[in-house]
């Protein structure tokens, strides 16, 4: 992965003081030489990046509480929306694809999430369809444009903005990277755009096993 990826994806954390997650946010750095980090293709953040802690409504109308339903789970996490034409279908596809390779038994410790940036738009059902393209196991979240927010900034990024179109439409400005949370609840890495089938590929079948015991 190159490393200006990888730092233009560090410059979209935002500067949130008050919570440890919002912390390690900010001090997050890019490493690359020794232990584990050498053997992903993701970038990797320094210190790590707590999972966050929030509630939101899945497309089926229950609350998801993402710490507690994707514990022991590697857990993808990627905030965009469905009207999105480049980084939000191309990370689902290459994920979807990948996880429709991989053995059953990798599959089934990967929980991905995709919490809409665009709740206005993206009501349940048309999420729901939106996901069902790529692959029917995704999780869906949506809520009001505030919960929305502070769920991103829980993440620790800058909350999506809203850019208004010539023709009085408007296209959603986001964070393009995906949060990989191991099982230890922290995301070692993050994979921007540009991150490849391949990529995933390598990467996912090494997060399943990792322990992140230091070296």
């Amino acid at each position: 992965m190159k490393l200006r990826f990888l730092f233009a994806c560090l410059g979209m954390l935002a500067v949130l003081p008050g919570t440890s997650d919002r912390t390690a946010a900010q001090n997050a750095e890019p490493q690359r030489a020794g232990g584990p980090e050498a053997t992903y293709r993701g970038g990797i953040v320094t210190p790590p990046l707590p999972k966050p802690k929030f509630t939101l409504t899945t497309t089926s109308g229950a609350p998801y509480d993402l710490w507690a339903n994707t514990q022991g789970y590697i857990t993808l996490l990627f905030f965009g929306y469905t009207l999105c034409l480049d980084e939000c279908p191309l990370h689902m596809a290459n994920i979807a694809a990948v996880l429709q390779k991989v053995p059953a038994g990798i599959a089934e410790q990967i929980k991905v999430v995709f919490v809409t940036t665009d709740p206005a738009r993206d009501g349940a059902m048309v999420l729901r369809s939106w996901l069902d393209n790529f692959d029917q196991r995704f999780v869906g979240l949506t809520g009001s444009q505030a919960a929305v927010e502070t769920a991103q900034r829980a993440a620790g990024i800058q909350p999506a903005k809203k850019v208004v179109l010539a023709n009085g439409d408007y296209e959603v400005g986001h964070a393009a990277f995906v949060f990989a949370y191991s099982k230890d609840n922290l995301a070692h890495l993050i994979y921007p755009g540009g991150t490849t089938e391949e990529d995933w590929a390598h990467d996912l079948l090494h997060l399943v096993n990792e322990d992140w015991s230091p070296q």
